[in-house]
Formats: C-alpha cells, sequence, structure tokens
C-alpha cells in the first residue's frame, strides 16, 4: 500500500532495528575504549556478536540472570566503564525494575539499558513477551532518559549517542524487519524532536516503528487535502516540550501514536504538557489496556488499531473536535 502512495519519505530496503544496536555498539566500541557490552543469554537475538568478537575482553555474556546483569552494570560504571546491556524488553525492565530502581537510577550510574523485542511486533512468543508498559516504566524513573527509536538508521545513531550521554539510558528497539526512511550517517540530538513534515491542520507525533505507519497517513490525509505536521518523538524523556507547543499552537489539534499501551506512555507526556500550558483535542492511537498474543506483527498492529489506516481516523476526529 505504502508504495503507491506519495509519501514524503521513501524506503528501498527493510532491517530490523535490533541491528541497528548491534552495528551501532560496534562502532561506538570502536570509538570509544570504556563501552562494554553485558548480554543474558541472547547475543544472537540482540546482535552484539560482533561486539563480542572484536572486543572479546570488553564483553560478558551473564547468561540468564538478568537482575545479576544489572548489578554488574552499575558496578562497572564506578571503574569509569559505559555498559552497554543486552536482553529483551520485558527481561530489562519487568524482570528487573527493582535493580534499576535501586543500583542505576537512584544512584544515577552510567548504564545503557538496551532492550530489544519490545512491543506487538515482536509477534509469534505472544503476550508473555509482548511488554507494552516498559516506557512507561522507565519514564517514571527519575534521572532516566527514554529512546525509542523508528528504524535501522535511527536505532543505530542513537546507540552512538548515548555513549556521550552521561546518566542512565534506557533505549528501546525491535525484532520485525521495518522500512529504512531515515537518512544514514544522521546526527542524534537526544530529547530533540525531529519534525519530518510541516503542516497545519493536526500534529502526529509518533515513536518507534509507528513513525513509518504516520509517514503513510500522513500522505493518505494529504491525498485528502488534510495538512499534517509529523514529528518523530525518538526522545520520550526528556519531552521535547517546545517543539510539541509549537506545533500545536499552529495546528490546534493532536494524534499521537506509539506501539505501547495508552497507559503511561508518549500520549500521556504530551497530554501532561498540553493540560499545562494549550489545552487542544488529542487522539491517542495505543494499546488500550490489554495484552497482545501470537501473530505475524503486522496482523498485530491492524488488529489492536495501531497503524496508517487507525491514524487517519485519529487524526479527522480531532480535527473535528476543534
Amino acid at each position: 500500500m505504502e508504495k503507491t502512495l506519495d509519501t514524503k519519505y521513501t524506503y528501498t530496503e527493510k532491517k530490523d532495528t535490533r541491528s541497528g544496536f548491534g552495528d551501532g555498539l560496534l562502532e561506538v566500541g570502536k570509538k570509544n575504549k570504556n563501552v562494554v557490552g553485558l548480554c543474558a543469554d541472547l547475543i544472537g537475538s540482540l546482535k552484539m556478536g560482533a561486539f563480542q568478537k572484536e572486543f572479546p575482553d570488553r564483553f560478558f555474556q551473564v547468561g540468564i540472570s538478568e537482575a545479576n546483569m544489572m548489578g554488574m552494570a552499575a558496578g562497572l560504571t564506578i571503574g569509569g566503564k559505559i555498559p552497554y546491556t543486552g536482553t529483551f524488553a520485558n527481561f530489562s525492565t519487568g524482570r528487573v525494575y527493582d535493580q534499576i530502581r535501586q543500583s542505576i537510577a537512584y544512584s544515577e550510574k552510567n548504564v545503557k539499558i538496551c532492550a530489544s523485542h519490545a512491543g506487538l511486533t515482536l509477534g509469534e512468543d505472544g503476550a508473555t513477551h509482548q511488554i507494552l508498559e516498559d516506557l512507561g516504566m522507565m519514564k517514571m524513573l527519575p534521572n532516566m532518559t527514554v529512546i525509542n527509536p523508528c528504524d535501522y538508521n535511527q536505532t543505530k545513531a542513537a546507540t552512538i549517542a548515548i555513549a556521550e550521554h552521561e546518566g542512565p539510558v534506557y533505549l528501546r528497539f525491535g525484532r520485525p524487519s521495518w522500512p529504512i526512511f531515515t537518512p544514514a550517517n544522521q546526527p542524534f540530538e537526544i530529547g530533540k524532536a525531529w519534525k519530518m513534515v510541516e503542516g497545519s491542520d493536526v500534529s502526529i507525533f509518533a515513536t518507534g516503528h509507528l513513525v513509518w505507519e504516520a509517514v503513510v497517513a500522513e500522505a493518505m490525509l494529504r491525498a485528502e487535502g488534510i495538512s499534517v505536521e509529523l514529528i518523530n518523538i525518538h526522545t520520550i524523556k526528556p519531552l521535547d516540550t517546545a517543539a510539541v507547543l509549537a506545533s500545536v499552537a499552529k495546528t490546534g489539534c493532536v494524534v499521537t501514536a506509539e506501539e505501547h499501551q495508552l497507559n503511561g506512555g508518549l500520549g500521556d507526556s504530551i497530554a501532561q504538557t498540553l493540560v499545562r500550558n494549550n489545552p487542544v483535542p488529542q487522539e491517542f492511537i495505543g494499546v488500550d489496556d490489554s495484552f497482545g498474543e501470537s501473530g505475524k506483527p503486522v496482523d498485530l498492529l491492524e488488529k489492536y488499531g495501531l497503524n496508517a489506516e487507525n491514524i487517519v481516523k485519529a487524526a479527522k476526529k480531532a480535527i473535528s473536535r476543534k
């Protein structure tokens, strides 16, 4: 469908965002000798094998011991190391929340928590692994920076950029092959939203895999004469409130789109910003208080209403409420 539309952004290939993490980790490892890797028995799934091969003395396979991995990572920072931990998003957050809260966030340790296989697009592994609460869990922790890039290139850029950020970071990415539509070698600025399309009728703020769905939705809406301002929110926390408020001042209504629970996600953060500064109609695209299920990634996005067609409907509804 997307290739028949006049999208502002196009793609020639698809690649999983976890590969962007793996390639970014190898590159930042070559630049910074203090970068070390830790993995909880998922080297292949996290694409950390190249880093392990290149820097065997800077890589630690901790086994199925995620809580221990977080404690080890916190300890390594005391010696000046920059640890990147790797496991599934469900195990990176829900299984080790106490360790992250006490040993990393509270202590402001310079740990990079790198979480793959997030959201519905994990697919066939089903609800037990498809964590949809992780962004909320992490953004509520004081001192924690939360990043959710949209494609291979942006994930690679984010992986490299967080090494220069002092303090704990949660970096979320995914399993499926996904369109690569952002520039290679792009600059990545933590906390700075990226305005992808200028518009005047409705603001769409999207994050992660749903940025591509928002690109398709923008083209669909433009074909109907509706002007969309599309903004890529790759950093959930700190949120670029200036960009949000500047966009809403023009458009007067908002749609947020995320592969996450509606409770606690990007939509919540933007709603808080708006209610404090400039309340306008807002519609939310996300999972509505339910667990996922086993299925093909694209089929699950459709079933749970996380696709371009539903973003279009939400945009029209937001406009009608102005």
